[in-house]
């Protein structure tokens, strides 16, 4: 279990990060159709992450988001605190 959010908490980080960047590019106005591939593909990775610990029982997918939660928390705090 601890090992599952240890990986929820990687996936969110860099989940998090791309999306950092993503907002970074999209507000310096980049190619239209990079920014929604790499949407894409942000969301795509999150639904099999998500569907891989699904499929491995309620209390693994549980975990995983656990992990992704606290990789949210941190990257909004960060956030604050780069305005």
């Amino acid at each position: 279990m601890a090992l599952t959010a240890c990986g929820g908490a990687l996936f969110g980080w860099c989940y998090f990060a791309l999306l950092r960047r993503w907002v970074n590019a999209y507000v310096a106005r980049g190619a239209a159709f990079s920014l929604l591939a790499s949407a894409l593909a942000r969301l795509v990775a999150a639904a099999a992450f998500f569907t891989v610990a699904a499929h491995r029982g309620v209390p693994t997918v549980l975990a995983a988001f656990l992990g992704f939660l606290l990789a949210r928390t941190y990257a909004l705090r960060t956030a604050r605190t780069a305005l």
